[in-house]
């Protein structure tokens, strides 16, 4: 007997429906699989180590995430990477987001790991007798890890706060960690903004002195007048929106970071990383100590950060300054509050 019309409408109704929820099921299945590669402004420094505390705690595994850690010394390069899709996340300067919305991309950061800086300026043993504060640096050569680097923003908004123009002082870009600290002793920079292990390097051998300090709420308040959350995972909000899950498990294995921070000691949190990050493991836990107070304990942005980074940026970022920008775009709790 043939079958009828009906009959074999339905049977394609139904392989129809079983061929969808097949390629449903694989995506899902794929979503979770997928790889997620986070590119990290300089995966050593003591500001972005959540980074691979989460990775070493692991976190990540636990969350069912696949991530994937890689480094890139300057914050500018991270956020190409991430704009060219290469990267599907950056651990770096919240500030990016503000000055990427200025350049219409949508961008937000999802975690914050500091609530403030953690840069300290540090003045050359050299020239420690004619720069004793940022009014002294005039005719000096100051070191940012790069032009139009968060480091070069806050630089000069420093030197503005005691009448310094931009053209008054030269920025050389000398990088971070060694390459920072060659600049100092070889004398190619007088003062220059770093963080730590470097600080606490250059302190330990004499090569420098601290001039302001933004490693803890009273010292940045004191130098920009609020809170300047810094360190924090940002990604394109076209990704957050569409990989909602995923999110979340990011954002969740790095709040369970953050209070793992806040919970144990320097010298548990050294315990945890990598060897090769403590080559001198003394001066390892005495940074790390000193930067503890720089870390947020639920991931969560500082209610009065966002403006104080605006204020900053708006001062001499010429992407910044003159325009509007919507703050609200450029960070969401969303993704810390879901359990």
């Amino acid at each position: 007997m043939q079958p009828t019309f009906r009959a074999l409408r339905h049977v394609a109704l139904v392989s129809g429906l079983v061929v969808a929820l097949a390629g449903q099921s694989a995506r899902a299945s794929d979503d979770a699989g997928d790889k997620i590669t986070i590119m990290v402004g300089g995966i050593t420094k003591i500001i972005y180590l959540p980074a691979r505390l989460t990775e070493q705690l692991g976190y990540f595994k636990e969350e069912g995430l696949n991530v994937e850690l890689l480094s890139q010394p300057a914050g500018v390069d991270a956020e190409n990477e991430l704009l060219a899709g290469a990267v599907q996340g950056v651990v770096g300067f919240y500030d990016h987001t503000i000055d990427l919305q200025t350049k219409g991309k949508d961008v937000k950061a999802i975690v914050v790991f500091g609530q403030v800086p953690g840069e300290v300026e540090m003045v050359s043993s050299k020239a420690a007798d004619t720069v004793k504060s940022m009014a002294d640096v005039k005719g000096k050569t100051l070191g940012v890890t790069g032009l139009g680097s968060s480091t070069s923003f806050l630089t000069q908004y420093l030197a503005s706060q005691h009448g310094i123009a931009s053209s008054e002082y030269s920025m050389l870009p000398v990088g971070a960690d060694a390459s920072f600290i060659a600049a100092v002793k070889q004398g190619r920079i007088d003062a220059g903004m770093t963080t730590e292990p470097t600080v606490s390097a250059l302190l330990k051998a004499g090569d420098a002195k601290v001039l302001v300090d933004m490693r803890t709420v009273d010292g940045t308040r004191a130098a920009l007048g609020g809170t300047y959350p810094a360190a924090s995972l940002y990604v394109q909000n076209a990704w957050a929106t569409s990989h909602k899950a995923q999110s979340a498990k990011l954002a969740h294995a790095f709040v369970r970071t953050m209070q793992f921070i806040h919970s144990h000691s320097a010298e548990e949190i050294a315990a945890k990383m990598p060897s090769d990050y403590q080559k001198d493991k003394v001066l390892y836990v005495s940074a790390l100590k000193a930067s503890l107070p720089m870390y947020t304990a639920d991931g969560k942005m500082p209610t009065d950060g966002p403006a104080t980074v605006l204020k900053v940026l708006s001062s001499f970022n010429p992407s910044v300054k003159g325009k509007h920008v919507d703050l609200s775009k450029t960070y969401t709790n969303e993704f810390v509050e879901t359990k």
